[in-house]
């Protein structure tokens, strides 16, 4: 991503600001007040580390305010062995939880950290992305934890709260998910530091290579060839402006992930497509809906005319 792109994000995250006093955020709730009779209680899925009050501080945490009106199940290191593999000699603890609701076709994936200090490492764009990977369609996941984790675990509890609702996972896809959680989530952490660098950049580069690999399989009905790869790695990191920041050892490592993605069915399946342009369309999506409610309220005519040309350029970026 060039500096002019970047000013473009920038301007764009100051008009945020200023009109975060009159309009409203996307919805981070799942309301449990209510049973959905269409889809049934949400499911809260807590770490098996937890003690008996801490379970029930999450519940607090993850805002849900009617215990009787969710499915309450714990997931264990035994789960997270049977999902996506593990050292059964080396158990860890189990401190994040998710409450997860399945949505109407075509919402897509939302996923909300509620305790953004707690969990350390994992940010929602990496869950979504991971959760798609694994087979997740149209849900909204709440993740939390009472204490600061990492945050790895929590994705053990979305597949959980799937298999309780009778919805099983690929185990082959399950495993390349977290293999891209723990990729992507390295390479954010040996990078946090770094100057220019951004995981929100590194989320939409891997998103973007998910497309792109998927629409170089689709013309020409094969799996594409490391050289493929490597080559769609390298312009999505170049578009991004992470070319420079990525290692070549960081980069070998994203060639070697998706060398394994490309040989699951999520490469070709369609629902993984729509599921990963749904998150794009939130992106615009949320742009229209911030810009729309600011003009309602009288809010633009108090500001730049600057931010109505970011908003014009934002949009036109992303379609």
């Amino acid at each position: 991503m060039n500096n002019k792109i970047k000013k473009i994000l920038l301007g764009v995250m100051t008009f945020s600001i200023l009109a975060s006093s009159t309009v409203p955020s996307f919805a981070n709730e799942i309301d449990t007040e209510v049973i959905n009779e269409r889809w049934g209680k949400p499911t809260y899925v807590y770490g098996g580390s937890l003690k008996s009050g801490q379970i029930d501080e999450t519940m607090k945490l993850l805002g849900i305010k009617n215990k009787d009106n969710v499915n309450t199940i714990k997931v264990t290191y035994d789960d997270l062995i049977k999902y996506i593999g593990g050292d059964p000699n080396n158990p860890g603890n189990m401190i994040s939880s998710v409450l997860v609701t399945k949505e109407n076709s075509g919402k897509g994936v939302n996923v909300v950290i509620k305790t953004p200090k707690n969990i350390t490492e994992i940010t929602e764009e990496q869950y979504a992305n991971a959760s798609i990977t694994a087979g997740v369609e149209d849900a909204t996941i709440l993740v939390g934890a009472v204490r600061p984790v990492t945050g790895e675990s929590a994705l053990t509890g979305v597949y959980k709260a799937f298999e309780a609702n009778g919805e099983v996972l690929d185990t082959e896809r399950m495993e390349v998910a977290q293999e891209e959680l723990d990729t992507v989530n390295e390479i954010s952490q040996e990078n946090k530091d770094t100057k220019g660098f951004s995981s929100d950049e590194l989320n939409n580069a891997i998103t973007d290579i998910k497309t792109e690999l998927a629409d170089i399989s689709e013309k020409q009905d094969k799996i594409p060839t490391i050289d493929e790869i490597r080559q769609v790695v390298e312009e999505s990191l170049e578009k991004y402006d992470l070319d420079n920041i990525v290692t070549q050892e960081q980069m070998d490592k994203l060639i070697s992930y998706f060398k394994k993605y490309v040989n699951t069915d999520a490469l070709t399946s369609e629902e993984v497509l729509n599921q990963l342009n749904k998150w794009k369309d939130k992106i615009v999506d949320g742009a229209k809906d911030l810009y729309n409610e600011a003009e309602k309220s009288g809010l633009l005519d108090k500001i730049s005319a600057f931010f109505k040309d970011v908003y014009n350029k934002i949009i036109n970026l992303f379609e």
